[in-house]
Formats: structure tokens, C-alpha cells, sequence
């Protein structure tokens, strides 16, 4: 208490220098005068700095959205403290240690926590009509001064550090973050305000109608199973033909683009706006030694350090990570995010809470295990540069790095290949609802909060969010990026996985189907029909594929129940449509799984798409227990372990040699290759560099 006594006394005295005072609601007004050295010049003249590195962060400077202080930061070009020490010298203002005197939290309510977190500030104190407030962007200060309340009055400026300030709002409000985590996206589309009584009531209801069923009428049972796995597998199968032949079309155009520009009959569109800082939030549960391997993966990135913001989402009940995380040394790009405990502990939840701690308007999700294409994050940054405004996600396609394990492995890499190559991108081709992906998603930051981010009860919450964005009237995109990670090799996990999606979907339906109208007229008859077939008859299939299997005993001339129902129907040819229909149906999947690993990547696996016919009647395991935990335990996230394939080689940080030109390397962040191409660009910008901050 004394010190904050002595501190205030200060701040009432005029012997105090201070940054700008600024009144609310009026235009900005600096009363107190700064140093106009450049913070540059500040830096050598203390000799904190070595003009050589000053050079190169002020020739990044030139083409990336990112402070002077971030860039010198992230390159170990300056120590925090002598960089403090600057700032303070060249805005003329104190800086404030929040963890000895921390901040009002009624002026951190009055602005609002939100506010606080996203521009790295918080109110400190409000002493005789003047409101201090603390913030870690002072050449932002008089742009935020208007979005401060007006009750504020005057307002004058102290500094401290990004971290400081996300410290001392978490301090005064986590419980406040945990639950707008918990309820951020509304009721009436969350899973959260789902009735279980009735849910419970309703699937036992349906049990034994279906049982009493069998044993009183099973031949009208069996007819009404079979029309409706039939009627959804012919819808599937129109879907797929439309996606398919949509991404064959978008192939072509790209193709001739592609000729167009090699022949010189186009120009390649440049990206003329600065580089983005993008944030990454990688949610993390009982990773014991993942650390190193992420820190080797994603270490291979070739995006610049400063704009990279690569936030680790962590349980803080997770002992298990977390210490696994307290032992490795973390780049200054890579930080930590804790999630405190509560009643649920599930994927989205911990992407809401975090999502308040990145500080890039671009926000990305990776899987722990994901290994990412070194050039991923400059896709991303040209994608939404030319992308339509309303494009408010890009997906990525997920692929993996170990098909050769074992045939399960194989087996499991295909589909994924068919669903990011054949049926998300077919989604995004036809202008449907994409479900998306749970990793290597981009978002647009401002679009991802309108819609209010992930349902913290979902299990599928990438599904269901892709549902979201296309009813607000926004597009998801698909990315031509691959990132990969360990394919499921074994049986229980595979089936723990499918049997969380599939839970998901018919939990994600459910949700969106409770008013069918408000959906219609949200989505439109295309895409409300195409959500029916993607999430309600894709569950369908695999709970009623033992209906469908039986029918194969008809091809052999063997008997079956429905046999003389269906020897009268369609003019007496109604098996042999049937026959045909599954036969075609095989025909599709083998082609579409076919052209999806055609690439020199997965060639290999071409002999083993056949087998594909094996694989999918697992799904059936996983759709019952998928039904059983909807109504016992719906919440109930079965994390799906990793680290059965060791990548460990694949995973360690490269050593390249050093490069005529590795000098630079540490300045663009890529290969020797790409820093040349860079250098040249950039080659035009060197004349300008006399200004020095």
C-alpha cells in the first residue's frame, strides 16, 4: 500500500514526465510532448542495439504489420528491459509494474475485459479526475482513447508489457473469461441448452417402438430400414457426384490458368499490403513429450517470427503437459495459455478462452501433432488478401505422414484424402456448408467473433461452426496447403475417434434442426437439402449399414427376408436396382478415393483403394457407441492418442549449413532460396532507410 501511496503522490506531481493526455469522446490531444528521436536512434545512442540488426528490422519493417519494438523482440535483436527503457524515454512516460500495484478492476469492467485483452492494455487507476491507464502499443494510444468510456475523463498514459497487462486482467477477471468461454455462441444454437431428459426419453421411446416392431411386423421394420438407408445412400451418392464433377471443373480452370501464366497470357497478382500477424491457437491435453517435436515442426515455418503468434492451449489441471511444457525452452513466438478448470473440459472450450490472448486478426487452429508445410502461413496471408470479403475461413487439407504402418493406417489416409480432396472441397465448390475440418482452419478474427467462435459443448465443434459461418451468410474457402500428422493405426482408437465425430454430427443436427424453418431460410433449399445428406444421412449409413450388407446375400441368389417384397416391385426389377445401386456406389468411392491419392505422395496406395469396402463397416461399431454416448454422456470428449508412429527424425529442427547469405536468414525466416528472392524484392526499399525508427 505504500508504494502505490508513493506512486500516486508522483502522478499527481508535475515533475513526473507522462505520455499523452487525451480527453474522451473529443479528438485526441497531447498535452505532454514526445521525444521525437526515433525509437531507433534512442536504442543506439544507449547502446542497446547493433545498428547492423537495426538495419534489418527496419528493412521488415517495410512489408509486415508489425512494431519496430515486436520485430527486435522476436530476432533477440534487443533486451526487454533496454527496449522499456526506450519507450519510456521517447514517450515521455513512467512505466507501471502491475503485479505490485494492480489495476482497479472497476475501471477494468467499465472498459470491459474484451477491449483490454485485444489492444494490451487495462486502466490502472483513477487518481484526482485523471484516469491512468497502462498499455504495451503507445503509438496506438490516441486511437484507443476514443474507445475508452467517457467515463474516463481524462486519461493519461503509462506503459507497460503485453504480457503485464494480459496478467492483470487475468488476474482481476478469469472467472469472467471462463464463462463468456463457456456461453459464448447463443442458446438456441448450442449444445449446452439441449433437453438430455427428453433426448433420453426419446431414443428409449425409439428402441422399443423399433424392438416391438420386429417381433410384431419385422418385414414392414426391415421395408422401412431399408428404404431409408437406401433413400440416404442415393442421396450421397447425387452429392458426391455434384462435388465430384465441381472439383474436376475448378481443376481444369486452374490448369488453364496455370498454362495462362507460364505462356505470359496473365500476370501473377502480387500481394501490395504489409504481411499479417497470424495467431495459431494449438490445443494441447496429456501430451507428455510433444514440446520438443513442435517446437522442431513448427520451427520449419518460413513466416516471419514477429508476426508469428503461436499460443499453446492447455487444461490447467493437465499436470501432465504442463510440466512437460515448464521443462522446454519456448521462442519467444510460442507462448502459453492455461485454461482454468471448470465443468466441461472439451477442445472448443479451451479455443474460446484462448482466442481472448492472440493478438493477430488472422486466428489458425493446429493439432498438437500437426506438421505444417513451411510456407502454410504465406498461403494463408495471400489467401484472404484477395479473398472476397465475405470468405471468413480457409481449410487446409489434412494428410499423413505414415500410410505405410499398416493397413489400417493406409485404409485411414485414403479417406482422408477423399474427404479434404473429394467432399469438403466439392462443399466449398457448390457454395454449400463446409464442415469443417479441426485443423489447419484460418480465420478472419472480426467474422469469427460475430458468429461467437466455437460451442464450447459440441464435440464436433469445427462442424458445427462451418454450419454457423455459412447461416450468417459467410463462405469457407479451401487453402492449397497440406499439413500432416499421424494417421490412426489401431482399431480402438480409430473407433474412440469416428465414434466422437459421428456423436458430433448427429449432436450438430440435432441443434440446427430444432427450428428447421429459421434453418431453410438461413441456408436456402440447396444448401438446407445438402446439410440433410452431409450430417443426418452420413450418421445413417453407418448406423443402418448391416441393413445394407444383407443385401448383398441377394446377389448370391441366397435368401432374405424382404426377397418376395421385392420381387413384385419396380415391374419385378427392383433387386437388380438395388444390386446396381450398391455396385455403383462402390464404383464412385473407388474413383473418388483414387483420384484423391493419385499424386506422387500417395501413389502407392492406389492397389489398396479396393479395400476401401472392408474399411468403412467399421464405422458401424462407432456409430452405435456414437448413439449410445448422444444419450448417456454427450459431452464426453474421447481424445483420440498419438505417438504410436515415431517421427522423431522427422520431427527434429533442421540444421542447414550456412548459406553465402545466412546472414539475412534470421531476417525473413525461410530458406536461402526464398531470402534471395526476398532480398531482390525488397532491393528498391533500402534507399528509403534513412529514417531510423
Amino acid at each position: 500500500m505504500a508504494g502505490i501511496s508513493a506512486l500516486t503522490k508522483s502522478l499527481q506531481s508535475d515533475s513526473l514526465p507522462l505520455g499523452p493526455e487525451t480527453r474522451s469522446g473529443g479528438d485526441a490531444r497531447v498535452v505532454s510532448e514526445r521525444d521525437l528521436r526515433p525509437l531507433g536512434q534512442i536504442l543506439i545512442e544507449d547502446g542497446a542495439i547493433d545498428p547492423r540488426n537495426l538495419l534489418k528490422a527496419l528493412v521488415m519493417r517495410q512489408r509486415q504489420s508489425a512494431r519496430l519494438g515486436e520485430i527486435l523482440l522476436a530476432n533477440g535483436w534487443v533486451d526487454e528491459q533496454a527496449l522499456a527503457r526506450a519507450l519510456a524515454r521517447q514517450w515521455r512516460a513512467s512505466i507501471i509494474d502491475l503485479g505490485e500495484m494492480p489495476p482497479d478492476p472497476r475501471l477494468v469492467d467499465a472498459a470491459g475485459v474484451t477491449l483490454c485483452l485485444a489492444e494490451g492494455m487495462v486502466p490502472w487507476r483513477r487518481v484526482g479526475g485523471v484516469t491512468f491507464v497502462a498499455t504495451a502499443r503507445p503509438e496506438a494510444f490516441a486511437a484507443l482513447v476514443r474507445r475508452l468510456p467517457e467515463q474516463f475523463g481524462t486519461v493519461r498514459m503509462l506503459l507497460c508489457s503485453e504480457n503485464a497487462a494480459r496478467e492483470a486482467v487475468l488476474k482481476q477477471r478469469r472467472t469472467t473469461l471462463i464463462r463468456q468461454a463457456e456461453l459464448r455462441v447463443p442458446g438456441p444454437e448450442s449444445c449446452r441448452t439441449r433437453n438430455e431428459r427428453r433426448t433420453a426419453r426419446l431414443a428409449l421411446g425409439l428402441g422399443v417402438l423399433t424392438m416391438a416392431g420386429l417381433l410384431l411386423q419385422p418385414l414392414a421394420v426391415i421395408a422401412v430400414l431399408t428404404f431409408w438407408a437406401t433413400l440416404t445412400l442415393v442421396a450421397s451418392m447425387i452429392l458426391k457426384v455434384a462435388s465430384f464433377a465441381a472439383i474436376l471443373r475448378r481443376t481444369g480452370r486452374k490448369r488453364a490458368v496455370e498454362e495462362a501464366l507460364l505462356q505470359g497470357q496473365m500476370v501473377r497478382r502480387e500481394m501490395n499490403a504489409p504481411l499479417p500477424v497470424i495467431s495459431v491457437m494449438v490445443p494441447m491435453f496429456a501430451e507428455a513429450d510433444i514440446a520438443d517435436r513442435l517446437i522442431g515442426r513448427l520451427s520449419r515455418l518460413d513466416y516471419p517470427r514477429e508476426l508469428m503468434d503461436i499460443v499453446l492451449v492447455v487444461e490447467e489441471t493437465d499436470r501432465i503437459t504442463c510440466e512437460a511444457l515448464e521443462r522446454a525452452r519456448l521462442p519467444r513466438w510460442m507462448r502459453i495459455v492455461k485454461v482454468p478448470d471448470g465443468p466441461i473440459r472439451t477442445k472448443p472450450r479451451a479455443l474460446n478462452y484462448a482466442l481472448n490472448f492472440c493478438r493477430g486478426q488472422i486466428i489458425g487452429v493446429w493439432d498438437a501433432e500437426d506438421r505444417p508445410e513451411p510456407d502454410q502461413l504465406h498461403k494463408v496471408a495471400r489467401g484472404f488478401h484477395f479473398a472476397a470479403p465475405d470468405v471468413a475461413c480457409l481449410q487446409g487439407v489434412l494428410d499423413y505422414y505414415n500410410p505405410r504402418t499398416n493397413w489400417l493406417a493406409r485404409a485411414f489416409t485414403i479417406e482422408y484424402a477423399a474427404w479434404f480432396r473429394g467432399t469438403l472441397a466439392g462443399a466449398a465448390a457448390l457454395d454449400l456448408v463446409v464442415p469443417l475440418g479441426g485443423t489447419t482452419l484460418f480465420f478472419r478474427r472480426d467474422l469469427l467473433e460475430k458468429v461467437g467462435g466455437w460451442d464450447a459443448w459440441n464435440v464436433t465443434e469445427d462442424a458445427d461452426l462451418g454450419v454457423r459461418l455459412t447461416r450468417r451468410g459467410y463462405r469457407t474457402e479451401m487453402l492449397d496447403t497440406v499439413t500432416h500428422e499421424e494417421a490412426n493405426c489401431r482399431l480402438l482408437p480409430w473407433i474412440k475417434q469416428r465414434s466422437r465425430w459421428l456423436k458430433g454430427f448427429a449432436m450438430t443436427w440435432g441443434v440446427h434442426m430444432r427450428d428447421p424453418i429459421g434453418l431453410w431460410r438461413d441456408l436456402g433449399a440447396r444448401r438446407f437439402v445438402a446439410l440433410q445428406v452431409q450430417l443426418a444421412a452420413s450418421v445413417s449409413q453407418y448406423l443402418l449399414a448391416p441393413v445394407l450388407w444383407s443385401f448383398w446375400l441377394l446377389s448370391f441368389g441366397l435368401p432374405h427376408p424382404v426377397r418376395d417384397m421385392l420381387d413384385g416391385g419396380l415391374g419385378g426389377h427392383a433387386i437388380s436396382m438395388l444390386v446396381a445401386v450398391f455396385i455403383l456406389s462402390e464404383l464412385l468411392n473407388i474413383t473418388v478415393a483414387a483420384w484423391a491419392v493419385r499424386g506422387s505422395a500417395h501413389r502407392h496406395l492406389l492397389p489398396w483403394v479396393p479395400t476401401m469396402h472392408l474399411y468403412f463397416p467399421l464405422g458401424c461399431l462407432a456409430g452405435w457407441k456414437a448413439i449410445w454416448e448422444v444419450v448417456t454422456k454427450p459431452f464426453y470428449w474421447d481424445k483420440t492418442q498419438h505417438g504410436v508412429f515415431d517421427a522423431a527424425e522427422e520431427d527434429a529442427p533442421a540444421k542447414p549449413s550456412a548459406p553465402p547469405n545466412a546472414a539475412l536468414l534470421p531476417v525473413f525466416g525461410g530458406t536461402p532460396a526464398r531470402t534471395a528472392a526476398r532480398t531482390a524484392a525488397m532491393g528498391e526499399m533500402v534507399p528509403v532507410l534513412g529514417k531510423v525508427g
